[in-house]
């Protein structure tokens, strides 16, 4: 009995042999039909011999998403503040005591509106010496250039008289002498009208800076002089600020500065969250040395006044549109000296494209430095390296 039962282990164990190792060579002999397994192992062989001989490393399984590139408006974002278009402290150009009411700020005047009126004191009076003083000034030349004529006469009729034998040569020295000296009468009188007409335009022109007028129209951020103050030459009588349009100013890096043009246009959002738009109206060539950023300025309507001067504002300039990949932000990853991009299957192997980030949105990222389309590998990225192969399985749903 115990013979049997070891030979029937002996049958069971070849049986359980044949049917697990060797069944496709049984069901060969017997000419059944191969089986789903067989099926997809001849499939298995028949890719493997589509592979490179040389290549025997097993390929990476990852997903891939195909990718082509659209066309954005890349917009440069800049950081800054609000400024008065014309911002300027109105100073008094003589002495005199005020003898206009002042004007309080946050008024609004025109170009032209007395802003402080000085008392004229003397002035008048000086003006009026300076316009008597002109017509002796001028019956002087009248005088001098008379008498240049009349010697002149003189030389003329000597140098005759000298040439017939008539006169000596001393006369004629004479008579040279006297032309001369007309001269220097007639320029000393000549120079006596020019001084009263100085004299004349100087009292005009201090009687013209008794009244201290608005160069422009715009806001007063400070009060006028009060009445009764002595003014000096330099005292402030005014601050006066010109807020419509008002400038947008922001200061861009130098790696962006090439994007931006002047009458480029242009939006900016205010602190508060009002939006307005411009057209960029300056560009500085020279960096500022601190912080090697160029100055932007952008020129926005304000016929309301209601934006002020030095308000926090973000800035977005127009630019040229580029090429770009929409992909999720999980596809980004580093190479082995950090720098970032993405993987790409390349003909059935994984290959690594530095990418430069361009714009973060809820989508996505946009990313440049890819092909035109291209295959990018989405999930087991992490685990590929440049020129492992990989088996690709396309993403259907390509929105990241």
């Amino acid at each position: 009995m115990r013979l049997f039962s070891i030979l029937t282990a002996i049958l069971v164990v070849l049986a359980l042999y044949g049917l697990i190792f060797e069944r496709d060579r049984i069901l060969a002999f017997a000419g059944a039909a191969p089986t789903e397994e067989a099926e997809a192992t001849e499939e298995a062989a028949a890719d493997t011999e589509d592979l490179d001989p040389a290549d025997d490393r097993p390929r990476i399984a990852v997903v891939a998403q195909a990718s082509q590139a659209e066309v954005i408006e890349r917009a440069v974002l800049l950081r800054g503040r609000t400024e008065a278009a014309r911002n300027v402290s109105v100073m008094s150009e003589t002495s005199g005591r005020v003898v206009s009411e002042p004007l309080r700020r946050g008024s609004y005047v025109e170009a032209g509106d007395v802003l402080c009126a000085i008392a004229p004191g003397t002035r008048e009076a000086n003006l009026a010496e300076a316009r008597a003083r002109l017509p002796e000034a001028a019956a002087r030349v009248a005088e001098a250039e008379a008498r240049l004529a009349e010697a002149r006469i003189n030389d003329r009729a000597a140098q005759s008289l000298s040439e017939g034998g008539f006169a000596s040569d001393t006369r004629v020295a004479g008579t040279k002498a006297g032309v001369e000296s007309a001269l220097a009468a007639v320029e000393t009188a000549r120079a006596g009208l020019q001084a009263a007409e100085a004299g004349i335009a100087a009292a005009e022109t201090e009687i013209e800076r008794l009244e201290i007028t608005a160069p422009f129209g715009g806001l007063l951020e400070s009060d006028t002089a009060e009445l009764g103050v002595l003014l000096q030459p330099g005292t402030l009588c005014a601050d006066i600020i010109r807020l419509d349009p008002i400038k947008m100013v922001g200061f861009v890096p130098e790696t962006e500065v090439e994007r931006i043009t002047v009458g480029a246009r242009a939006g900016a959002r205010l602190s508060s969250g009002r939006e307005v738009q411009g057209r960029v109206t300056f560009l500085s060539r020279s960096a500022d040395e601190a912080t090697r950023t160029f100055r932007v300025e952008v020129e926005v309507p304000n016929s309301d006044l209601m934006i002020r001067d030095g308000q926090t504002v973000e800035i977005v300039v127009e630019s040229d549109g580029e090429k770009a990949h929409l992909l999720p932000a999980s596809a980004l990853t580093l190479n082995d000296e950090g720098q970032l991009g993405v993987r790409i299957a390349d003909e059935g192997v994984a290959r690594f494209v530095p990418v430069t980030l361009l714009r973060d949105t809820v989508q996505g990222v946009w990313l440049t430095g890819l092909p035109e389309t291209a295959e990018v590998i989405v999930v087991g990225q992490e685990f590929v390296i440049d020129g492992v192969p990989v088996d690709v399985t396309l993403r259907e749903d390509q929105t990241p």
